[in-house]
């Protein structure tokens, strides 16, 4: 009997300070949420453009008050489209990826027919070189979008562990929701991301939304055979296979109004009060750092994430084994994906004509000219690749993208 009355009291022992461990870890955290300030950055110089949003000083997160005076979302509330018509769309550029993240943005202005807003997290040596480079093209191009700079912004007493975080300031999207506080939906995307038709395509996914969802990724693989998260994650994640967070559609409303179920506590936290407690738990078992944070929250909370098709994320998994994105075979890839650096290196050639087709493209050119067909044959010479052998995907609906702007510009004429 004494056995199990010890036995009882180490299990109630083992308890307490579990509990004890998180709510620390929960108040430490809402005190760095307190902490966070933002610094004043400068906006874009053209009076003839809205210069984006001003930051400003609040108790707890620092907020952004939207300059054009757009109407919070209500939580709950359908999801729409902001008051101006814009699609939203945010990145984060550390390190050598100003170039990259120019010809991501490039490819979005080039097929898009609506207005873009571009929200650019970038660490402070980056800010001039993208407002030059932004500012530089073309006023025709230049009055497709807006855009405003931010420093990339962590909790104080954390920024360094989060900082470096899988790869540096990959994390910062975790935090996009809790920083742009006016925002209601965003779509935010990796630098290595290419744009194979309208924005507006992929934001229209929001009206898909059932009331409990959040916010949407793709399955990280489509051929468990070949999965990492069920062969090898060391920690929970969502479904079969995982997600990837390269393209990530939110409703920042709902995701900022939102208790999540996990498993520190029986208690239901806030996104902002989740974050650290999740990382200090799993920070010796995670390998792609904010991404296996994701999957182990959307693990938890399954009912809150809208899955959409491989062909709005398409990565070289998809096509190095031989074919395995059912819809991109049906309809085209959507969105090309260019990770673990293929646009740089002769590994994935196909992936690599695809981003040089683009960066080269000179503005105002026509584009089934100067781009697609230059293009179409690049990839010609990739056939000796399983993704040069699917490259005929990669231009399906690249081509009727291009052919839809180009009727619009002549009719305009």
């Amino acid at each position: 009997m004494r056995c199990y009355l010890h036995a009882f009291l180490l299990c109630v022992l083992f308890t307490f300070f579990s509990l004890l461990y998180v709510f620390n870890q929960l108040a430490s955290t809402l005190e760095d949420r307190d902490d966070w300030d933002l610094k004043e950055q400068g906006t874009p110089d053209r009076s003839s453009r809205d210069g984006g949003h001003l930051l400003r000083k609040r108790p707890g997160l620092t907020g952004l008050r939207d300059r054009e005076g757009l109407d919070r979302q209500r939580a709950g509330s359908a999801v729409k489209e902001h008051n101006d018509g814009r699609s939203h769309l945010a990145v984060v550029a550390c390190g050598p990826r100003l170039e990259e993240t120019l010809t991501m943005l490039k490819s979005a202005v080039l097929l898009s027919k609506k207005p873009l807003h571009f929200y650019i997290f970038a660490e402070d040596d980056l800010h001039d070189s993208f407002r030059n480079a932004l500012d530089s093209w073309p006023r025709t191009v230049q009055t497709k979008f807006n855009f405003t700079i931010y420093p990339i912004t962590f909790p104080k007493e954390n920024a360094k562990e989060w900082k470096k975080l899988f790869k540096p300031c990959a994390s910062q999207r975790l935090f996009l929701p809790l920083i742009l506080k006016e925002v209601d939906s965003l779509l935010y995307v990796d630098t290595d991301i290419l744009f194979l038709q309208p924005v507006e395509d992929i934001w229209a996914l929001l009206s898909q939304f059932n009331p409990s969802q959040l916010a949407a990724m793709a399955p990280e693989h489509e051929e468990p055979r070949i999965g990492w998260y069920n062969r090898f994650a060391r920690h929970p994640y969502y479904g079969k296979t995982g997600i990837n967070s390269g393209v990530m559609l939110m409703n920042m409303t709902r995701l900022r109004e939102k208790f999540f179920q996990n498993d520190m506590t029986t208690v239901a936290l806030r996104w902002e009060e989740i974050l650290m407690p999740l990382l200090q738990k799993y920070k010796l078992n995670i390998t792609w750092g904010d991404q296996d944070l994701l999957n182990i929250i959307f693990h938890h909370n399954p009912e809150s994430l809208f899955v959409f098709p491989c062909q709005w994320n398409y990565r070289p998994d998809h096509c190095i084994y031989g074919s395995n994105c059912q819809q991109a075979e049906q309809e085209g890839v959507f969105i090309l994906h260019g990770n673990r650096g293929v646009y740089h290196d002769d590994k994935q050639p196909a992936f690599r004509a695809v981003y040089e087709a683009i960066q080269k493209y000179p503005f105002g050119e026509n584009m089934e000219a100067s781009l697609l067909q230059p293009l179409e044959a690049s990839l010609q010479t990739t056939t000796n690749t399983y993704c040069g052998r699917a490259s005929h995907l990669f231009t399906k609906k690249l081509k009727q993208s291009i052919m839809s702007v180009q009727q619009e510009v002549t009719q305009r004429r």
